[in-house]
């Protein structure tokens, strides 16, 4: 700081090249290629960061940023400048209380879709409903709500090293979208178990939810089994005219995803794997029969 209360200037000066740094894989244009990576570019470039932060594109496809690390509520990652020592960039989101993740978790629950999708692995497209149905924010909802530092001389913040990594996070948010529920505090694992046990208990509730049946057809008496043999491969008139309408399932091979990696293995290869053309083979084959092709 000078006598006037002013950070000493800076001049530009040309960053050190790094050897085996992370490289965005976008060369020109915009970082991320999924819904989410591009909604977490919107909601930082809604903040108006200023200039530095289109910088930070260039540190990101040049490989100046060493590592990065996530974890529950904060993301660490080194950064190389000009200088010979990498620089320290920290950024801290709140992580999402118990409550919070108890509600989201409720509301994922809910829609069968987003549970399937999620439990196999998958993100939904409109996943932001679920946490809007909370009324809990999944990005940041504000400039505030996101706290940088980095250890180099630079007055702004962000500088192009937290810039940098902001837009390659877009791109760890593309391969695993799970890393944007960890920045908030759950990991992976630990949503799937909690949409597990609420996937579970559901139907108990449903079940205790429902009417008594009526007591006249529980107590309908059934044909003997040898009366009921000649007919047995009949449609039976109580459903003539029924037609199917088979559509492509949400999720792929959403039975195995579930699963998880199996205890088999042929050499390498994870049995799971090795199921997965039968798996499609029979799904195709359904949809024929199914539409009378």
């Amino acid at each position: 700081m000078s006598d006037w209360g002013y950070r000493e200037y800076y001049p530009p000066s040309r960053p050190r090249k790094v050897k085996d740094g992370i490289k965005s894989e976008s060369r020109r244009g915009k970082i991320g290629d999924t819904w989410w990576s591009d909604r977490w570019i919107e909601v930082l470039e809604s903040f108006n960061m200023g200039a530095r932060f289109n910088r930070g594109k260039s540190y990101a496809r040049s490989g100046q940023v060493i590592k990065i690390e996530i974890e529950p509520g904060e993301v660490e990652a080194r950064v190389q400048g000009s200088r010979a020592r990498p620089y320290t960039v920290l950024m801290k989101l709140k992580p999402l209380p118990e409550h919070d993740w108890d509600k989201v978790t409720d509301a994922m629950a809910s829609q069968a879709i987003f549970a399937a999708k999620l439990l196999a692995g998958e993100m939904p497209a409109n996943i932001e409903d679920a946490f809007d149905e909370a009324k809990v924010p999944l990005f940041p909802g504000k400039r505030g709500d996101l706290v940088t530092d980095c250890s180099c001389p630079d007055w702004a913040n962000p500088c192009k090293h937290i810039a940098a990594v902001y837009f390659l996070l877009a791109e760890e948010f593309d391969r695993d979208p799970f890393m944007i529920f960890k920045l908030r505090g759950r990991t992976r694992d630990q949503i799937v178990e909690a949409l597990r046990g609420k996937r579970i208990a559901a139907p108990q509730d449903e079940e205790g939810a429902r009417a008594p049946k009526d007591a006249a057809v529980e107590e309908e008496p059934f044909p003997p089994l040898e009366e009921c043999t000649g007919g047995f491969w009949s449609c039976g008139g109580d459903i003539e005219g029924f037609s199917a309408c088979p559509k492509p399932p949400e999720v792929e091979f959403a039975v195995l995803k579930r699963l998880g990696p199996s205890p088999f293995a042929a050499g390498s290869r994870d049995f799971t794997e090795l199921l997965e053309p039968v798996y499609e083979l029979v799904s195709r084959r359904a949809m024929e029969l199914g539409l009378g092709e």
